[in-house]
Order: structure tokens, then C-alpha cells, then sequence
């Protein structure tokens, strides 16, 4: 039980956008002193980890993101914008978005809050393996000039050392998909059928 405990009667719209509102909140703790906080209220997020079982490696998407003005290499992930719809839905949309691959197995691993110190963004991260061709339907002129990337889980901490990896989502999903593989018992067989010759070498 925390020992804070927020006034919702004194809650402050500062900002609404598109998908995000940010809010003054007012909250008091148990020696009755009184604190305030802007948090960023979020629609909340999935991130799809797109596993080549033969090859042993992960497909990535790079884009442009405006808040870090550079490319960053990513897993696929989107925001849940559409009210009411099912995580795993979202994150077989965002698949299929970006890099215009299905899955015959989507596995939910973790969830996440990602910046817990001023957002409530909270994130559902799958893995996706049996990848096959679907239609590619990039969102925006970020995902229209996006480019495909494969990594081997192999060259994962080199990836990391030489700086080709910033994301955190794309940090946490690898590590939770190497936790996932050296200790799951699944023995089901995925067969993946997709043409690597549109993804480049991170």
C-alpha cells in the first residue's frame, strides 16, 4: 500500500494532443504535506519481437524519430490508438504495418511501464515467430522512409557496445526474448517463409 495518495478532485488539464493529455496532478503522503507533478497520460503500446527461429536472429525497423532528431533501429511497436482493442490485435496490426510480415504464433512475454517518472505508458511486448508475408501498410512519413533491418541475436551486445541500439524497448524485448528461449520448453516447430532480401545487416 503506498503512502501516497493523489487528490483526483485537483487534477489540471494542461495540454491535450492527438493521442497524449498531459496533467497537473496534486497528491498528498502520510505527514499530510501537499506535492504536485505533471505526468503525461498515454494511450499505452505494444512492442513485437519478430523471431527467426533457423537464423537465430530478429527483424528491426529504422526510422527517423523526431524527439531524438536521429534514425534509430527499433522493434516494431505502436501505440494502442484504437479504443478498446485487444493488445495482441494491436501488436498483429503494428507487425503487419511496419514490416508487412504475419505470425502463426504471437506469445505475450512481458509488460512494462516505460518511463514511470512522468508517463503512464504501459507497454505489452510479444513475440511473434512463423513469419510470413502480409501487407506492408506503412503509417506516416516515418514508416514510408523506414528501412528493414535483420540482427542475429549473436551480434547483440556488439550491436549495443558500437551504438547501433539506443531504444530501451529494443534492449528490454531482446533480453526478454533470450530469458524466453533458454528456459521455455516449447518444442513446437516455426516454419518462417519470408524474403530476407528487404531487410539490411544492422
Amino acid at each position: 500500500m503506498s503512502e501516497f495518495e493523489i487528490n483526483t478532485d485537483k487534477t489540471v488539464l494542461r495540454y491535450q494532443g492527438s493521442f497524449i493529455r498531459v496533467e497537473t496532478l496534486e497528491y498528498h503522503n502520510s505527514d499530510g504535506s501537499i506535492h504536485h507533478r505533471d505526468v503525461v497520460r498515454h494511450p499505452g503500446a505494444v512492442v513485437v519481437i519478430p523471431y527467426l527461429t533457423d537464423a537465430k536472429a530478429v527483424l528491426l525497423i529504422e526510422q527517423y524519430r523526431i524527439a531524438a532528431n536521429t534514425n534509430l533501429a527499433e522493434l516494431p511497436a505502436g501505440k494502442r490508438d484504437i479504443q478498446g482493442e485487444d493488445p495482441l490485435d494491436c501488436a498483429k496490426r503494428e507487425l503487419e504495418e511496419e514490416l508487412g510480415l504475419t505470425a502463426s504464433s504471437m506469445v505475450h512475454l512481458i509488460s512494462f511501464y516505460n518511463t514511470p517518472g512522468f508517463c503512464d505508458e504501459y507497454t505489452h511486448l510479444y513475440l511473434a515467430r512463423g513469419l510470413s508475408p502480409g501487407v506492408h501498410a506503412p503509417q506516416g512519413i516515418e514508416e514510408l522512409a523506414a528501412k528493414k533491418k535483420i540482427l542475429p541475436l549473436a551480434d547483440f551486445e556488439d550491436a549495443m557496445q558500437d551504438q547501433k541500439i539506443f531504444d530501451a524497448k529494443t534492449f528490454l524485448g531482446i533480453f526478454a526474448l533470450r530469458n524466453h528461449l533458454e528456459n521455455s520448453l516449447d518444442d513446437e516447430t516455426y516454419v518462417d517463409s519470408i524474403d530476407l532480401d528487404d531487410f539490411e545487416l544492422l
